[in-house]
């Protein structure tokens, strides 16, 4: 019998529990990463939706079977089983989590050894093809299951990540956390008690429910809370993470959501005041101020497709001191070239502590240069291809460069957009940016979203 395996993408592996992915979806896909990588341990953990526990030791059971000993993070963060497969230096890390997702998604994130991800062009497709076949496996141990152990980890990641902040924060900043009921509560508890700022916490109670709303700031009926929070406390910054806490949002004292793109900016000049002259990765969706922004500060902007494989892959090819999407992903040199939440938000702490300027002020340039769309998505039902081939020729002859790196990139004097198919959904993204000219990027927009409207 060949078994779903709808559930991989790009990337990672994203689909619904039980439906998609149960606990023997897990031995198998356990199998199959043991046979196809032979790691003496992997480390392993779940974020706080509700199956992960099972999940979790169906994983682990598959592993230990293939003579593969298991280090058990239990209940963490994506940045979690990073950070304790760096350290370790252990041969593997899965991650279970649907991340963002409704409730009853579930998934994996995997990587090998130094934290390297795992996806199509380097094993996935592979264990794939094992998984929907049932093999053929090859225990990495001949005889004798593999050993299991326990770890929490939490303190150790807060105090490495902490050790990366040089500059000391603010005590007078007075800053909403909204953990959104995911893994991050636990892990950011433990930061918080330590820092010298006032921080108060929001839904920090791990529930796989998600009382409060799915975690996913991206979605604008997901910010009400924590913007509504900073404006009744007088915060001077709102921070709320995704559900396994591997992105962080961000906004200002005026309970004002800042778009992704500006805090890339932003994180690139904490990066090039320590480390000058540095390399910066950034994607093709928004460019024009991260480019600018690099460029001032001394650095060197190189760009990637999106996704955190490639982004990863390229700051490793380039040595590059930290990438950033405008989805909220931030990825460090420092930090195994990987992406973590908790590492902006102590960045961001450190930024208001030095500026002497509220985060207002900090972003209304970079707004006002460089107005965006923010992203939207479209579900057609013409093929992706033919859709982008069709949308280059509408605008070819307008004067504009064409960039078909991830999707389709076209670039006036005065706009840009990028129209892509997404790695993880069945949709087309689209972005628009012009130069210092609202109305231009909304009628632009507006043109846009008229022609792709002919193909839905």
């Amino acid at each position: 019998m060949v078994r779903d395996v709808s559930a991989f993408k790009t990337y990672d592996i994203r689909g619904v529990y039980p439906g998609q992915i149960d606990e023997p979806f897990m031995v198998m896909l356990a199998k199959a990463f043991a046979s196809h990588f032979k790691p003496e341990k992997v480390v392993i953990g779940y974020d706080a939706r509700l199956s992960g526990p099972d999940l979790a030791a169906a994983l682990t059971g598959g592993l230990r079977e293939m003579g593969v000993d298991v280090m058990d993070l239990g209940l963490c963060g994506t940045e979690t089983v990073y950070f304790a497969t760096g350290t370790y230096k252990t041969e593997g890390g899965i991650m279970i989590t649907a991340s963002h997702n409704p409730k009853e998604y579930n998934g994996c994130k995997m990587v090998t050894k130094d934290a390297v991800p795992v996806g199509t062009g380097n094993g996935l497709a592979e264990i794939k093809d094992m998984v929907a076949n049932n093999g053929p496996f090859t225990p990495v141990r001949s005889s004798g299951k593999g050993r299991y152990a326990r770890r929490d980890v939490t303190l150790e990641l807060v105090d490495y990540v902490a050790g990366l902040v040089r500059e000391p924060i603010n005590q007078s900043l007075n800053v909403i956390v909204n953990c959104g009921n995911g893994a991050a509560g636990p892990t950011i508890r433990a930061l918080t008690e330590r820092l010298p700022c006032r921080c108060n916490l929001m839904y920090d109670e791990p529930d796989g429910n998600f009382p409060n709303g799915v975690p996913n700031p991206l979605l604008p009926e997901c910010r009400d809370d924590t913007s509504r929070a900073v404006v009744q406390s007088n915060a001077d910054l709102g921070v709320a993470f995704d559900g396994d806490f591997d992105r962080c949002f961000f906004f200002d004292e005026n309970g004002r959501f800042i778009e992704g793109y500006y805090i890339v900016g932003l994180m690139a000049q904490q990066v090039l005041k320590k480390k000058p002259g540095s390399k910066i990765i950034y994607d093709p969706r928004l460019t024009w101020n991260t480019i600018e922004t690099v460029r001032a500060h001394g650095g060197k902007p190189v760009i990637s497709k999106t996704g955190h494989v490639f982004i990863k892959q390229k700051m490793r090819k380039e040595k590059a001191e930290y990438g950033g999407e405008m989805s909220g992903h931030h990825y460090f040199r420092d930090f195994w070239y990987c992406d973590t939440g908790v590492l902006p938000f102590l960045l961001m702490l450190e930024l208001l502590s030095t500026a002497g300027k509220p985060l207002s002020a900090l972003v209304d340039d970079a707004f006002n240069r460089y107005p965006v769309s923010g992203e939207r998505n479209f579900t057609i039902r013409e093929s992706p291809d033919k859709v982008l081939q069709e949308m280059k020729i509408h605008f070819d002859g307008q004067g504009g460069t064409v960039s078909e790196l991830d999707g389709l990139a076209m670039e006036f004097d005065s706009w840009r957009f990028n129209l892509r198919a997404s790695n993880t959904e069945p949709l087309l993204r689209l972005n628009v940016e012009a130069r210092g000219d609202f109305s231009l990027m909304e009628r632009k927009l507006d043109k846009i979203i008229q022609l792709l409207q002919t193909y839905q």
